[in-house]
Order: structure tokens, then C-alpha cells, then sequence
């Protein structure tokens, strides 16, 4: 069994460790606890690990997050990974901070990486990881709150929750999503 695992993000220094590239930090710990590391090979940072039988195929899209379906339609197609089989790791807003959501489907939300994916790829029937980084931002400073760092009062969150989203990942893989979602989503 394969899969593809999509941290979405921004590449460039200035947009590490920002909301908006929460998929990319989930995506770096899934392959430094499974001893990987990533190659920057076409459209993507790519990574190539194992567990529990299960082949994982971790990409960081090199797109930009707005062009992130190209990256993913290519890998998909490359390694033959039917759509049911790739998890999109994303921030949401509309969630709390931490707040985990494995979603089967479902629309965009206005997020323009899952607007590239749907666009590109075909549709919405495809598996998410939502990674909540709440709303509080003044009106109008959406862009500036997600490309923003996390507040300083948040940072010690985020090593446990993103290993949580890492465990959910490896459930997700190994059980199921039915069982993940009643594991995690609550």
C-alpha cells in the first residue's frame, strides 16, 4: 500500500515557520521520525519512508502554495497513487489552534492551495488534514495573519501538536481514515 502524503506551504526563508506553512513543519517531522529526508526533485520536495508496510511518499510542492496542484497532480500520476490515497496536510482558520480535522472530501474553504488541488486534480473527493491556526486576525489582515509567525504565546504548542498531526497521519495509514477520524476528530 502507497501513499502521498502533501505538506502545503510556501518555500523561501520568509515563510518558514508561519501559519500558512504548518503542512510543510507536519510534513519535515513525519520524515525525521521515520529517518528520511527530503531531495528537491521536480515540483517538489520529496521523501521516500516507510512504516508498518506502508510506502509513503512525502512531498513539500516548490509550486508556491496557490500552484500547489500542479505538484501533486504530477506525483500522483508519477507514482501511480489513486486520490483516495493522497493527504493534503493544510492550515484552516475556521479551526482553533491545534484543532485536527481529518476530512474525506469536502470544498476548498477560500484555501487557494485546495482551490489548485481541486482545480487541477479533479475535484474535492480527496483525503485533508486540516491543522487548526484559528481567526484571530483584525479585518482585512487575513494574508498578513497567515503568512505570519505563530504569537510567541502559541509557539510552545506547536512541537506537541504537530506531533499529533504526524500520529494521525501514521493512523491514517495503518487504520484507516473511518477509525482515524473517530480517534482524532473530536
Amino acid at each position: 500500500m502507497k501513499y502521498l502524503i502533501v505538506g502545503l506551504g510556501n518555500i523561501g526563508p520568509e515563510y518558514a515557520n508561519t501559519r500558512h506553512n504548518i503542512g510543510f513543519n507536519i510534513a519535515d517531522e513525519l520524515v525525521k521520525q521515520l529517518d528520511g529526508s527530503f531531495s528537491n526533485l521536480r515540483l517538489a520536495y520529496y521523501s521516500e519512508v516507510s512504516f508498518k508496510g506502508r510506502k509513503l511518499h512525502v512531498i513539500k510542492p516548490t509550486t508556491y502554495m496557490n500552484l500547489s496542484g500542479k505538484a501533486v497532480n504530477y506525483w500522483m500520476h508519477d507514482l501511480n497513487i489513486p486520490l483516495e490515497n493522497v493527504l493534503v496536510i493544510v492550515d484552516d482558520l475556521a479551526l482553533p489552534l491545534g484543532k485536527l480535522r481529518l476530512k474525506l472530501q469536502g470544498s476548498s474553504a477560500g484555501h487557494n492551495g485546495l482551490k489548485s488541488i481541486e482545480g487541477i486534480c479533479g475535484g474535492q473527493a480527496y483525503p485533508r488534514l486540516r491543522f487548526g491556526i484559528s481567526d484571530n486576525f483584525a479585518k482585512g489582515r487575513q494574508a498578513d495573519y497567515v503568512l505570519g509567525p505563530f504569537d510567541k504565546d502559541e509557539q510552545p504548542e506547536l512541537p506537541v501538536l504537530i506531533d499529533r498531526s504526524v500520529e494521525l497521519i501514521k493512523s491514517f495509514v495503518t487504520i484507516g481514515p473511518a477509525q482515524t477520524m473517530t480517534a482524532f476528530n473530536k
